[in-house]
């Protein structure tokens, strides 16, 4: 019988079936970062356990961290002792450690893959709900919450239910102006913040298929957004040509034993799913989120949707997303007056989003009531994008050019919205509170759309501007 990538990647880390019918799964690699593993360290510690495999387990710094001034000790004391307990525990367990003097740091899902630690045909985890970002590479990954960071730090193992598996194929071709953040945003909107509950999501079509590996960790980076436990794509010559050569990648005749292996990972044609999703990537313009979940969205063109359109169990969370929001039903999103533009992280902090909004930032200058942020992903996009000139794009057009963090994706460092700012959003949430403010407002879109918005000083369609 034809098998799924799921079928093979899980079967092959099963250590066993448990009474309770999960199963007690191996994790190939387990990221951590200084936010979730402080009590998981701590819980260790009171057990007398050791890290099981240290050599599996790889940590940053990246939620706390300031991207100004990240001169130790930080000025927030709380984020000051965040660092301290990662850097100790590191030091303590014997895990590798990317902070700032190695020239590796940044976000915990840009640097997996960049460094090649993220491969084909693993089990991933990591304390972060976007951590299925590594399915990208064809891996099945997942977050997982503390108390499963102390399980994995001191089993290797975690008790996991198989879920089922959905296939969205996105067929055709994309338009100019139209990217790969835009396509998941629609993806969540057509299948719904909850659809995937009980499901992984196996990401195919065309459209899939001719991504780049940063546009596929994009897709996959927001898995999570839409329900699912994980989202993957196939490993292709795409990714064997990404992993090649990479720090941590596999090298010489052991790279080639390896590419045998992921290709042989991939779903087998005539494989079954539970489900199968088909959409239309011609159909699919920029969109922008309007409400308080990453589902409540519309393209660039099209109105906020009015009450009766929703279903009537949505309509109360309807009614919150528009008193909060302060827009009115039916009123179009393109002129949504912004204060805040950030184009920055795990969803689309990398190269290749610095490279598409600083294609928008040559054409004008930041508006004169809009505070722009560019942040990369991660030291390495840093200087990357540095050698290419493209700090210089953005300083030019009137953006801050910070240093490697998380930023503004979170309120968990100074990057933070104030009051009820409206924020143009590259990020991956815009849950009421999640950059900071209670009272702050967010419209999460491509880097490129964000650019566009940052220029325009309210929301604006990246097409015209790229004629």
């Amino acid at each position: 019988m034809a098998r799924t990538l799921l079928d093979k990647v899980w079967e092959a880390h099963s250590v066993r079936t448990l009474p309770s019918g999960q199963t007690q799964l191996l994790i190939g690699l387990h990221l951590i970062h200084e936010v979730t593993t402080p009590q998981a360290f701590q819980m260790l510690k009171d057990a007398k356990l050791k890290v099981r495999m240290p050599e599996r387990t790889f940590a940053t710094l990246d939620h706390i961290i300031p991207t100004t001034d990240q001169t130790r000790p930080y000025k927030d004391p709380l984020a000051e002792e965040m660092a301290v307990h990662m850097i100790r525990n590191a030091k303590d367990f014997g895990v590798p450690l990317f902070d700032m003097a190695t020239g590796k740091q940044g976000i915990v899902h840009v640097i997996g893959p960049e460094l090649g630690l993220s491969q084909p045909g693993m089990t991933i985890a990591c304390g972060d709900s976007h951590t299925s970002t590594h399915g990208a590479v064809g891996a099945i990954a997942f977050g997982i919450g503390t108390t499963q960071v102390r399980d994995v730090l001191a089993t290797q193992c975690l008790a996991m239910a198989k879920p089922k598996l959905r296939q969205v194929r996105v067929e055709g071709a994309l338009a100019r102006g139209v990217y790969a953040k835009d396509v998941i945003l629609w993806i969540i909107n057509q299948l719904g913040v909850k659809g995937g509950v009980g499901y992984a999501y196996e990401y195919a079509g065309s459209v899939i298929e001719r991504m780049t590996m940063e546009e596929r960790l994009t897709v996959c980076n927001m898995s999570i957004e839409g329900g699912a436990r994980c989202g993957y794509v196939n490993p292709d010559q795409t990714t064997i040509d990404y992993v090649r050569g990479r720090p941590y990648a596999p090298q010489g005749a052991a790279f080639d034993r390896a590419v045998t292996w992921w290709k042989g990972v991939a779903t087998e044609p005539g494989a079954a799913f539970d489900d199968v999703t088909r959409l239309d990537g011609a159909a699919i313009e920029p969109v922008v989120t309007w409400g308080i979940n990453p589902g409540m969205s519309v393209g660039v063109s099209q109105r906020i949707p009015k009450l009766e359109s929703a279903p009537e169990a949505d309509r109360s969370t309807f009614r919150e997303a528009l008193a909060h929001m302060g827009f009115q039903a039916d009123q179009p999103i393109k002129g949504a007056k912004i204060d805040v533009a950030f184009v920055g992280s795990c969803t689309n902090g990398r190269l290749s989003d610095l490279r598409a909004a600083a294609e928008v930032a040559k054409k004008g200058t930041v508006a004169k009531h809009v505070r722009a942020l560019i942040v990369p992903g991660s030291q390495q996009v840093e200087k990357a994008a540095e050698a290419e000139g493209l700090h210089e794009v953005f300083r030019a057009a009137g953006f801050e050019w910070r240093k490697a963090g998380c930023s503004m994706c979170l309120g968990m460092n100074p990057d933070v919205l104030v009051g009820r700012e409206m924020s143009a959003s590259s990020s991956n949430r815009n849950f009421i509170g999640r950059q900071g403010s209670p009272t702050g407002r967010t419209l999460l879109m491509s880097p490129a759309m964000v650019a566009a918005a940052a220029i325009s000083g309210a929301v604006a369609d990246v097409r015209e501007i790229l004629k």
